[in-house]
C-alpha cells in the first residue's frame, strides 16, 4: 500500500520500505547506514555574525543534533504532519502537548478512558494553572458538540481507551468541531501511525509513547508529538521554552526500533488475535476487550478507521476472589508482571477503572486483566495461560 502524505513530501514507496529509508542519509556520514550518535551541548559558529544570526544547522545541543533530527524527520513523514518533537517519555509528550495549547482560564475536554497519568496531570498541574478539565464519555461521537463551552480550547482523545478499549468515533468528533478554533489531540500509542494516522482524519496533534512500539525492546523511554501546520509552531515553541530534550542515545534507539516496526507489529497483531480468540472460548473469561474481534462493541469503527491491531488488549474474568486472580497471575511463566508494554515480551497486570472514571461507570462484571502479547510462540503463551487458569480454579474453589 503506497504511503499517503499530507504536510510531508509524498513518498512513492510502500510503508514498509519507508520505515527502512526515512531519516537516514548515509552519504552525509561517510556511508554509515545508521545516523551516528552525536553527543554535545556546545555548537561552534565560524563568526560572530553566524553566532548571532543562528545561521548554522544546529545552534545548541538542546535545540537538536543530527541523531535527534534523524528520528524527528522520519516520524514527521510517517505521521504526515508538519513536524515532530521528541520528549523523554510518553507522559511528558502528553504534558508538553497540552501545555502548548492551553492557558489559564481555558477549558479542556478529556476522554474518560484516558491513561491514568494523563488524568493525574489534568487534575494536578493543569488545575493548579487555572485550566478546567471536563471528562466525557469516549463513545460520545458527534455529541461532543454539546459539551463545548465558550472557553473550550482543546479536545483530547485516546482510541482505543486505556485498559477498557473503547473505540472512539474520531472522524465524528472532528466533524463536530469543524468551524471552531478548538484543537484536537490524541494519544495514538496503541495503534501507532502504522495502523492509524490521526492527521489524515483532521486531528491536530498526534502523541505516542515511543517507549512502547517505537522502541519494541523495553529498554527506552521516549515520547513523540506530531503536529499539523496550525499547531506545530505552538508545540515547537513550548517544547523549546520548557527545555525539553532527549539523549542522543535514546533517539538512536528510537530510530533503530523504527526499522523493524512493521514486522514486529504484524507479529504482535497475529499472535494477539490468536490468543484473544482462545481466551474468548474459555469458561473462566467473561469477555475479551479486543477491538479486532467481531464481538467487540467498537469493532465496526475499528475496522473502518484502523489498518490493524497491536498486541495489547484486556480480558474480564468471571467473578472470582482477588486471591484467585493473584494466583492466576503469579503462576504465569511467560507473562511478566510489569507496567508498560510494546516490547518483545508478554505482560499481564490486573486493573480496575472504577476508582477513577467520572463521566462513565465501569461495571465490567468481573476482575480485569490487561494483557500484552509479545513475540513468543502463541502456542506456548496459550499453554501458560491454560495452566494459570488451573491455579485460578484451585484457589476460587
Amino acid at each position: 500500500m503506497a504511503s499517503v502524505r499530507k504536510d510531508a513530501p509524498p513518498s512513492t514507496y510502500s510503508l514498509e520500505t519507508d520505515l527502512v529509508l526515512l531519516g537516514r542519509d548515509p552519504a552525509r556520514f561517510d556511508g554509515f547506514v545508521n545516523t551516528p550518535i552525536v553527543r554535545g551541548s556546545t555548537v561552534l559558529s565560524p563568526t560572530v555574525a553566524d553566532l548571532e544570526g543562528h545561521t548554522g544547522r544546529y545552534t545548541y545541543g538542546r535545540r537538536g543534533n543530527p541523531t535527534v533530527e534523524a528520528l524527528e524527520k522520519a516520524l514527521t513523514q510517517l505521521e504526515g504532519g508538519a513536524g515532530v518533537v521528541l520528549t523523554p517519555s510518553g507522559l511528558s509528550a502528553v504534558s508538553v502537548a497540552l501545555l502548548s495549547v492551553l492557558q489559564a482560564g481555558d477549558h479542556l475536554l478529556m476522554t474518560d478512558s484516558a491513561y491514568l497519568p494523563t488524568r493525574q496531570f489534568c487534575n494536578g498541574v493543569l488545575r493548579r494553572y487555572g485550566v478546567e478539565t471536563t471528562y466525557y464519555d469516549p463513545l460520545v461521537g458527534g455529541g461532543i458538540a454539546g459539551l463545548i463551552r465558550p472557553n473550550t480550547r482543546a479536545v483530547f482523545l485516546e482510541s482505543p481507551g486505556s485498559q477498557s478499549f473503547e473505540v472512539q468515533d474520531v472522524p465524528a468528533i472532528i466533524e463536530a468541531l469543524r468551524g471552531t478554533d478548538i484543537l484536537t489531540l490524541i494519544d495514538n500509542t496503541w495503534a501507532t501511525p502504522l495502523y492509524f494516522r490521526p492527521h489524515d482524519v483532521g486531528v491536530d496533534i498526534s502523541i505516542q509513547a515511543g517507549t512502547k512500539y517505537l522502541s519494541g525492546h523495553s529498554d527506552l523511554n521516549i515520547g513523540t508529538i506530531s503536529a499539523t501546520a496550525r499547531s506545530y509552531p505552538r508545540v515547537k515553541q513550548t517544547h523549546g521554552d520548557l527545555g525539553i530534550t532527549v539523549a542522543p542515545e535514546d533517539a538512536f534507539l528510537g530510530a533503530r526500533g523504527l526499522r523493524t516496526m512493521a514486522v514486529r507489529l504484524a507479529r504482535h497483531q497475529e499472535s494477539a488475535l490468536t490468543v484473544a480468540r482462545w481466551l474468548a472460548s474459555r469458561p473462566e473469561v467473561l469477555r475479551v476487550l479486543h477491538p479486532g474481534l467481531p464481538e467487540h462493541p467498537g469493532h465496526a469503527l475499528w475496522k473502518r478507521d484502523f489498518k490493524g491491531a497491536t498486541g495489547l488488549f484486556s480480558i474480564i474474568l468471571q467473578p472470582v476472589p482477588k486471591a484467585a486472580v493473584d494466583a492466576f497471575l503469579d503462576s504465569l511463566a511467560l507473562f511478566g508482571l510489569g507496567y508498560s508494554w510494546g516490547g518483545f515480551e508478554s505482560l499481564a497486570i490486573p486493573f480496575d477503572c472504577r476508582t477513577y472514571r467520572t463521566a462513565t461507570q465501569w461495571e465490567p462484571g468481573g476482575p480485569g486483566v490487561r494483557i500484552h502479547i509479545g513475540l513468543e510462540d502463541p502456542a506456548d503463551l496459550i499453554a501458560d495461560l491454560e495452566q494459570g487458569f488451573g491455579r485460578l480454579r484451585d484457589v476460587a474453589g
